[in-house]
């Protein structure tokens, strides 16, 4: 990785109070000192901030404050320099300029944390949960996020690795002993330190679809024929007018996603087209679309307005769109509209729970905001659920993948103690396990999988 000096704006795009340029590099104080109308930079001490004027030349482009922090304190563990500029567009491109014209250069994507990382400031968990954690959008995945930019995934690999590495390196001694016959590792406490390793696994693996949903949200699709009060519902989870709601059946043609938070959580409704049949083209197509909605959605809201008294359209549609990782809400909607609806839900109630097994009935009103709490707990509830034993929770894709990778190559160095195969055989599965399992923090990787990582980072991070 090149070694010279590396600029950026670190603070977003667009007009704002300050506007912050990061410097990092061997020679970043001597670049910034070249333009700094002030005190001599070279000269300061860490961490300290300094008045002065940006210069270009004779030229004064802004007035300005100068932080400076000494290699190995600073987040690259290079020297490094913040300037702080007012919050001009035009006067950070100037900035930017003369910083490249005194010898630094624009700093790729991610290329600050790459530096971090590459320089053991930080493993290659924490520095992908910096990205997650710029990226949270509520509280339950900024938690998430800050776990794991204090080491959380790490310290719980580090320890499995540790106890593993101990073994690697008994059965590799076997190996240079492999004329005399001996046995340095003890394949009974192998094994037991195999099951510790595979539980730990398995929970940090089932932590993922927990993960998932506070990263991305829970998908919430929100199903039933026309004029069942989808729009209404979203309208009312979301206390504004966000979707059209008319007497007419029909009326919501395609998908309208909103994001709901409860307690933390995210949770993205998708409001659908009716479902029916239909000879019109356009809501068709809206059908169609409704349909792949659920077949993505991690939970189905279905509506079923409480006069209904034919339910075989609602009980086929139900059949056809339940899976076995699907949470279903049925509500009865329109409580407040129609006469003796407790008896009408009762009713209803009594068909569903032979139809439909598995699922929670309420019985609602969103005109009337009767019961639509019952609906957030319904949902919090299911977040919850999916929380695992480990302390640790993992959002990343790629974490996930090297976990079933490591999972795959303990199984397979267990049934080589279970088949007593060769040693060397055994020490190949064994490394293979470690491999997979320093990949999460870095440990081992290639540069193609470190490109394509901080390439999803922001320019000035």
């Amino acid at each position: 990785m090149n070694q010279d000096t590396i600029c950026a704006l670190a603070t977003a795009n667009g007009i704002g109070a300050i506007g912050i340029i990061r410097v990092s590099g061997e020679q970043a104080i001597e670049i910034c000192e070249k333009c700094f109308d002030g005190k001599a930079l070279t000269q300061q001490k860490s961490h300290t901030v300094h008045y002065g004027f940006i210069k270009d030349g004779d030229e004064v482009i802004d007035e300005v404050m100068v932080s400076i922090f000494l290699a190995p304190k600073s987040f690259t563990t290079e020297n490094s320099v913040e300037i702080s500029f007012h919050g001009s567009p035009h006067i950070g491109k100037r900035i930017l300029e003369v910083l490249i014209k005194n010898g630094a250069r624009m700093a790729k994507a991610g290329e600050f944390t790459m530096r971090a990382f590459m320089n053991g400031r930080i493993d290659l968990s924490q520095a992908e949960s910096i990205a997650d954690l710029i990226a949270s959008e509520n509280e339950a995945s900024r938690k998430v996020a800050l776990q794991q930019l204090k080491g959380g995934i790490s310290q719980e690999i580090s320890v499995l690795r540790n106890d593993l590495l101990n073994f690697v390196s008994l059965i590799e001694l076997e190996l240079d002993f492999a004329e005399e016959d001996v046995e340095f590792a003890d394949r009974t406490a192998l094994v037991q330190l195999l099951q510790k390793i595979e539980s730990k696994l398995k929970s940090l693996i089932d932590s993922f679809q927990y993960g998932n949903a506070i990263k991305s949200g829970v998908a919430v699709a929100i199903i039933g024929k026309p004029n069942a009060g989808k729009s209404t519902l979203l309208n009312a989870l979301l206390k504004e007018e966000r979707a059209i709601v008319s007497d007419i059946a029909g009326t919501t043609r395609d998908t309208i996603e909103e994001v709901l938070h409860i307690k933390g959580n995210a949770f993205r409704l998708i409001d659908t087209a009716g479902l029916r049949e239909t000879e019109d083209a356009i809501e068709a197509i809206g059908v169609v679309k409704a349909k792949e909605k659920v077949a993505q959605a991690d939970v189905l809201v279905y509506l079923i307005d409480v006069a209904t008294t034919d339910l075989q359209d609602d009980l086929a549609m139900l059949h056809e769109l339940a899976r076995e990782d699907l949470k279903i809400i049925i509500c009865l909607t329109k409580i407040d509209e129609v006469e003796q609806a407790e008896q009408k839900a009762k009713a209803i109630a009594k068909i569903l729970q032979s139809e439909i097994p598995s699922h929670e009935l309420l019985q609602i009103s969103a005109k009337e905001n009767i019961h639509l709490q019952d609906l957030k707990d319904e949902l919090s509830t299911y977040v919850e659920h999916l929380k695992s034993e480990s302390n640790v929770v993992i959002t990343n894709q790629r974490h996930y993948e090297s976990l079933q990778k490591s999972i795959d190559a303990v199984y397979k160095v267990k049934e080589a103690i279970t088949h007593q195969i060769s040693t060397e055989l055994l020490a190949y599965e064994l490394r293979n396990a470690l491999e997979h399992l320093g990949e999460i923090s870095g440990e081992f990787t290639n540069d193609e999988v470190l490109g394509n990582i901080f390439s999803k980072f922001c320019i000035g991070k």
